[in-house]
């Protein structure tokens, strides 16, 4: 077993298992991981600020059993901040972790949290989403181009909505487009219009798009998902790694790019892994930063 320690923006932290393979397809070690972490992390922090965090844990890489955590574990650092969010379902609080300083981002990456999903909401404000999101998700033998050509769509539809929107990659088969709000909304609204924005475009394009989550009415179509707009869900944040055979990441792109990926037919062109992500980010900066910022108000359907 390999151990380092290490101090991190004032913080010590004990590293473990370094050379351990997490995605042994790649030859990507939890050593990989760690430094992607830690060097996206001005990029990253940006859009965790704030955000109660689900993660999906990978201890003995992507090829086995993975687990799902919202509870921060009690060995936690007393430095790792905290905020508790009520569960419905459980009848009880849930202390999340709030990703606030690079140490936190490394401590996580160290615990072979390779995948972080956020709340769309910003604590302390919870209930108030600051973020639409839909997931272009398709169903074999639709694929990335597929999905990448109903984005396109959507982008042009909520733009004569008044709304601009922008894209990531899922760091797998879909595209996630995101709606800056910004201003005083609930997910009541903002559920209703995403839905019902679904349902016209599915009513529009039948035979390509769907919006029903049922699998067996996928084959062949986009899924638009417009069910994470949703007070207890969380969405893969801009710039995690995916847990796929290789360490691919949820990567903010230009619809530029997208449309021509779509136009070269060569959609795999827009699928990066960690090592292209940090050049793309030191090349570019940060193409998501405009959703962190931009308000806009959410008209009617």
């Amino acid at each position: 077993m390999t151990a380092f320690a290490t101090t991190v923006g004032g913080k010590r932290l004990k590293l473990t298992n370094l050379d351990k393979l997490l995605y042994p397809d790649a030859g990507f070690t939890k050593s990989g991981v760690i430094d992607y972490y830690t060097r996206i992390a001005p990029a990253m922090l940006k859009h965790l600020a704030s955000r109660p965090v689900s993660l999906k844990r990978y201890p003995n890489g992507v090829n086995e059993k993975f687990f799902f955590q919202k509870n921060a574990p009690d060995h936690r650092p007393p430095w790792v901040k905290t905020v508790a969010v009520h569960s419905e379902v459980r009848g009880e609080d849930i202390d999340y972790i709030i990703v606030s300083t690079r140490a936190t981002l490394v401590w996580l990456a160290n615990l072979a949290a390779l995948e972080i999903h956020t709340y769309l909401g910003k604590s302390p404000n919870l209930m108030r989403p600051t973020v639409m999101v839909f997931d272009m998700d398709p169903g074999a033998p639709a694929g990335l181009l597929e999905a990448m050509q109903i984005a396109v769509m959507f982008r042009d539809f909520l733009s004569h909505a008044g709304l601009d929107s922008y894209a990531k990659t899922s760091g797998g088969k879909g595209v996630h487009v995101y709606v800056p709000l910004n201003s005083a909304v609930t997910y009541d609204q903002t559920k209703r219009f995403a839905r019902e924005v679904a349902l016209v475009l599915e009513q529009k394009y039948r035979g390509r798009i769907t919006s029903n989550m049922r699998k067996d009415l996928r084959t062949g179509k986009v899924f638009i998902d417009w069910s994470q707009n949703d007070d207890h869900k969380t969405t893969a944040c801009a710039y995690t790694l995916r847990a796929h055979a290789r360490p691919t990441v949820s990567t903010p792109v230009t619809w530029d790019e997208i449309e021509e990926a779509i136009k070269r037919r060569k959609p795999e062109s827009l699928v990066f892994e960690a090592p292209a992500v940090l050049e793309r980010v030191d090349r570019l900066g940060d193409l998501f930063e405009p959703v962190l910022t931009q308000r806009q108000r959410l008209p009617s359907v």
